[in-house]
């Protein structure tokens, strides 16, 4: 018997522990967070792939005279080989000198596929236009295609974007405030004020009354140590605390490309009668010869003729009273067989009507 419930209070633990969230999944530190990269370069080695255009052109012909080949005057260096492309990256925090980063090349000419390709040395330059690593390396194309001698074509994902792992090496170390003042600030992924008061008061328990204050409904201030070793030992701490976020205040999604519809668990309805008819119209065409009479001046002719035939659904009203919840929600639309599309409809027509409390976002 105290076997079972030994198991048993072990079990409420971790049905307690599964539902708190870590303080590092729902929050993040100001000022610590990763940079865009971007930049231009050429990929060569293309199997006749590549484009035309003047700027490709361009490019190559200063790469040369970079690298001491002088073209003659009036010559435009043209090859299928050479594509002009755009780079990204991502600059983690704390990235150093040294650092390897992926890059996405991407074709902005009328290259046909980047397969096989390598780029050469080119610069990734953050928003203040300083150079923060450099690109080279073999691209990884997941993409490709195959064109016929008659214009039949066939094409598998995107041959004109590739990805180089490891292909860029940063330059200089990733801009951050960290080490500055003797207080960390989190910001909430999703703001809110009951969230940001048990944060703080988990801090509290956890570090001490007064560690931590509440800013607005998104910001929590820490004091932390000075030094910085005591600051990440600090922080460590902090970040694997454990609490429970409030509930998103309720709200039902609603997409009308894909027809898809989120109901969150805290919508209610208020009193309502609803009567979702459907009105299917048909319409069929047939064509009838028009033979004239003999020795009528007339010639034989072929009239179109319609038959429209409407039918019009017998679907039933439901009453929905104060306070329905999701479940019965569903129960009710679904006894009425309503497609997503007339799901969409009600709900429209719910919240005009005042008795959808919650927020209808249609994206």
């Amino acid at each position: 018997m105290l076997k079972k419930l030994i198991v048993f209070i072990i079990a409420l633990l971790s049905m307690s522990s599964a539902l708190a969230d870590r303080i590092k999944d729902i929050a993040s530190v100001s000022g610590v967070r990763s940079n865009q990269l971007v930049g231009y370069g050429l990929v060569v080695g293309l199997d006749g792939s590549g484009d035309n255009s003047q700027f490709t052109a361009q490019s190559f012909k200063t790469m040369l005279a970079r690298l001491g080949v002088q073209l003659p005057p009036g010559i435009n260096p043209s090859s299928k080989n050479i594509a002009a492309v755009a780079l990204h990256a991502e600059l983690p925090a704390f990235a150093k000198p040294g650092h390897k980063i992926d890059v996405t090349v991407s074709s902005i000419g009328t290259a046909t596929s980047l397969r096989g390709g390598t780029l050469l040395l080119s610069p990734l330059k953050g928003a203040d236009g300083e150079v923060y690593a450099v690109a080279q390396g073999n691209m990884v194309v997941g993409g490709f295609g195959a064109e016929g001698s008659d214009g039949s074509r066939i094409k598998v994902n995107v041959p004109v974007v590739g990805t180089i792992p490891n292909g860029a090496t940063v330059e200089v170390s990733s801009p951050n405030n960290f080490a500055e003042g003797t207080s960390i600030t989190f910001l909430l992924h999703r703001p809110d004020f009951t969230t940001a008061q048990r944060m703080t008061h988990a801090i509290n328990s956890f570090m001490g009354k007064g560690t931590a204050k509440p800013i607005d409904g998104a910001t929590i201030q820490v004091h932390s140590p000075l030094d910085l070793a005591q600051k990440v030992e600090f922080l460590s701490a902090l970040e694997n605390i454990s609490l429970e976020p409030a509930d998103a205040s309720s709200k039902v999604v609603v997409n009308s490309r894909t027809g898809t519809i989120v109901i969150g668990k805290h919508v209610r309805i208020g009193p309502a009668a609803i009567s979702h008819g459907s009105l299917t119209v048909t319409i069929t065409e047939t064509q009838s010869v028009s033979q004239p009479l003999p020795a009528s001046a007339g010639t034989t002719a072929i009239t179109p003729q319609s038959n429209i035939q409407v039918t019009q659904g017998n679907n039933r009203m439901f009453l929905f009273n104060s306070g329905t919840s999701l479940d019965e929600i569903v129960r009710a639309v679904n006894q009425v067989g309503a497609a997503p599309g007339d799901l969409m409809a009600i709900l429209e027509a719910l919240k005009k009507s005042g008795a959808l409390r919650s927020e209808l976002e249609i994206i």
